[in-house]
């Protein structure tokens, strides 16, 4: 081949094939060696482009740098890794509530194995990696993996970080702006406040913000079709009891929302979950949420009375 000189731009230098197709090998060689590259870490898609540039090094007289060619990642189908799989940049992970942490301690552990440890802080990840522990054969990208991953990092956070971190995902989802407007003071608190039983049920954190949408949801509250269902004439009727007996709650906390709530069961004849469900459908306009005696401490006496004002017969 020949070199062509394009224009001053060591980008745009050009190594021609003896069929006339250009080649950036040269470009390449000599980007790398004036920044003092020690180790060129790619695909093995690449394994070829390595025996030119190695080559080029030898003409030039340069030091070859280490060479590690590593396996491509593929789809759970087991073709190529594409968009179509979740080839995403960065951003799209953030913004379905992957944890910086998490992703990368699953990435590296894509291809890449030490012992029998799957779960490594980023300290360990440095202190451990070597070349040799480079698996030969193509890892495959496993969504369902990654999300059990990002819940036990979930789990295993600071309370306070993951509101911290909640409230950062808003500038990245669609729905953020609507939400970042009810953010203040009391808003934070409360999410403090609930995150033990939040995080044991979200496995990102856009399913954290979810479970967590009672504590700023509008009144009156917005009920998904199964919370309708349970919403009969009889079910609003205990409602209404069930707020009458707690509004002679005075000092009001989880543990003495449940007192009240198991007594006026007691009396009633009916098992607390009887008792647990409408409640939970009055607050959170869900059939599921954390421990509803949890949601009646987080709200607070004066929210949860309205709310269930809002659903009673």
């Amino acid at each position: 081949g020949r070199v062509a000189w394009q224009n001053e731009n060591l980008d745009d230098l050009v190594l021609l094939r003896s069929d006339g197709t250009p080649t950036y090998m040269l470009a390449v060689v000599v980007d790398d060696h004036d920044m003092g590259v020690t180790h060129v870490i790619r695909g093995d898609d690449h394994l070829i482009n390595a025996a030119r540039q190695k080559q080029i090094y030898d003409a030039l007289e340069w030091e070859l740098p280490v060479m590690a060619h590593i396996p491509l990642i593929h789809g759970p189908d087991g073709s190529k890794l594409s968009k179509r799989h979740g080839a995403l940049g960065v951003d799209a992970y953030r913004a379905m509530g992957y944890l910086p942490a998490a992703l990368r301690n699953y990435l590296v552990r894509l291809g890449w194995s030490h012992g029998d440890q799957e779960i490594f802080t980023t300290q360990e990840m440095i202190d451990a990696f070597d070349l040799g522990s480079i698996g030969r054969s193509a890892a495959r990208f496993d969504f369902a993996k990654l999300e059990s991953l990002n819940g036990h990092y979930i789990r295993q956070s600071d309370d306070q970080s993951l509101v911290t971190q909640l409230e950062a995902l808003l500038a990245y989802i669609p729905q953020g702006p609507a939400i970042a407007a009810k953010f203040n003071d009391q808003v934070r608190a409360q999410l403090l406040r609930a995150m033990p039983g939040l995080k044991e049920r979200a496995k990102t954190l856009i399913e954290l913000l979810d479970n967590a949408g009672f504590i700023f949801a509008d009144r009156p509250l917005a009920l998904d079709p199964k919370a309708e269902a349970v919403l009969t004439p009889e079910t609003r009727l205990l409602i209404g009891q069930l707020r009458a007996a707690l509004e002679r709650v005075e000092d009001w906390s989880a543990a003495t929302t449940e007192a009240a709530m198991r007594g006026f069961a007691d009396q009633a004849g009916l098992k607390l979950g009887a008792v647990a469900q409408p409640l939970r459908v009055a607050l959170t306009g869900r059939t599921t949420s954390p421990g509803i005696f949890d949601v009646l401490a987080v709200l607070g006496r004066d929210e949860c009375l309205s709310r269930l004002a809002d659903q009673a017969a």
